[in-house]
């Protein structure tokens, strides 16, 4: 079933749904309640990236110090992400099974548990705890554009830019502070990966409430999504999520050490990380505004595609004094993607059950391929002797997602039918 919305408004939107099957009963929440799980949203999202710019961060120190190969490095940044696609498609029957509150409560906790695992100076505990982690931040991943769709349908653009914000400000904190924390720590390593644990089980105890007050919502039939992997238009906002994370995972796995092989000493190319993420969460905040505003979302998706690829060229080739420019560039281009993106998802859905679909689909294929980004650059790396040759992937990269964000900013809905199990 489908509907042309007009994306110039997301009320608009939702009252044009027409015949799309009934929304899932919710009891409605008051403005200090909606405060509150606004809140918890945007520190889960926190949660959902230090994993992958920590591990960046240290690691020349991680390969020193366990004795960790090439090979075995490029695999380390690569495995999180691959995660994010194999756990995907678990979220929307995790959450119809047991709820979505209670999903993510196990999501933090045991995000903080893998994240932890990262601490016991074992390489195969390393892998373990950053696949365990990885796998919930998958979950997490989906569940909340869902979150978004149901509990703040009046306020989509809003809420995916204040999470997505938060995200990006999880995952520059963990670039910029996670070489001065072992500093800090008179050098230790395992310290150092396992301090990010903390966050989320702040966040765990924090999250407690919207679970406890989950327990008296009218709860749906059991309920499938049919059509939607052979949907067109479904695929195309896949492909966009998938090739512009390739970007952005490129970026939190590799940057550090593109910096620091170029002349830059350990902190400064954190913190030239930092702030190129810092920037992502402002243009996170702003880009979802932006793409509601327009008849469509396709000029801000290629526009923002090529402002990143740009800038990440100008990282590998720009005269070092220049990379703070370019760091800020590149956090405008690849923060705008990644909201956008996550936008996309809410704006192309008819209902909430759709949305944790399309979400779980964008994620699965979308981050499977993201993962090929950060592999690739490690082999170039490997191949060469260089990072010079990873323009020409980011080049293809971009144009990827150039030319799937122009078909997936349409203004449309996907085709599916929703139907009792």
């Amino acid at each position: 079933m489908t509907a042309r919305p007009d994306p110039g408004s997301i009320e608009r939107m939702e009252a044009e749904k027409g015949s799309v099957p009934p929304p899932v009963a919710h009891r409605p929440k008051s403005g200090l309640a909606r405060f509150l799980l606004g809140l918890s949203l945007m520190l889960i999202a926190f949660n959902l990236r230090p994993l992958f710019s920590s591990a960046s961060a240290l690691l020349p120190e991680i390969r020193e110090v366990l004795g960790l190969s090439a090979t075995g490095a490029s695999l380390l940044t690569t495995l999180p992400v691959v995660c994010l696609g194999l756990f995907s498609p678990l979220a929307p029957r995790l959450a119809q099974r047991i709820g979505t509150e209670r999903t993510l409560l196990g999501v933090v906790v045991l995000l903080a548990l893998g994240t932890g695992m990262r601490g016991l100076s074992s390489i195969p505990l390393l892998f373990l705890g950053t696949a365990l982690a990885g796998a919930c931040i998958a979950v997490g991943n989906v569940l909340l554009p869902g979150l978004v769709k149901r509990d703040f349908p009046d306020k989509a653009a809003l809420m995916t830019g204040l999470y997505t914000m938060t995200m990006c400000a999880g995952a520059a904190g963990a670039a910029g502070l996670t070489l001065p924390i072992e500093h800090v720590l008179g050098g230790s390593l395992p310290a150092a990966l396992a301090v990010w644990a903390l966050p989320a089980l702040v966040v765990s105890l924090l999250w407690l409430p919207q679970v406890v007050m989950s327990r008296g919502q009218v709860r749906r039939a059991a309920v499938r999504v049919e059509g939607l992997w052979r949907d067109r238009l479904a695929w195309h906002v896949t492909l966009f999520m998938g090739l512009q994370s390739a970007l952005a995972y490129c970026v939190f796995g590799w940057l550090v050490p593109i910096l620091r092989e170029r002349g830059l000493d350990g902190v400064t190319a954190g913190a030239v990380v930092s702030v190129s993420v810092m920037v992502q969460a402002v243009a996170c905040l702003v880009a979802p505004h932006l793409a509601v505003r327009g008849r469509d979302q396709r000029l801000i998706n290629v526009a923002l595609c090529a402002v990143a690829v740009v800038a990440l060229i100008g990282l590998l080739f720009a005269p070092l004094w220049s990379v703070w420019f370019w760091a800020a560039l590149q956090g405008v281009g690849q923060g705008g993607l990644i909201a956008v993106a996550l936008t996309v998802i809410v704006l192309r859905s008819p209902e909430p059950i759709v949305a944790a679909h399309l979400s779980g689909m964008a994620q699965c294929v979308g981050y499977l391929l993201a993962a090929i980004g950060p592999l690739v650059v490690g082999l170039i790396r490997g191949w060469t002797g260089s990072f010079a040759w990873s323009a020409a992937l980011f080049v293809l990269l971009g144009l990827g997602a150039a030319v799937n964000g122009w078909f997936a900013g349409r203004a449309l809905y996907v085709k599916t039918r929703v139907v009792e199990a």
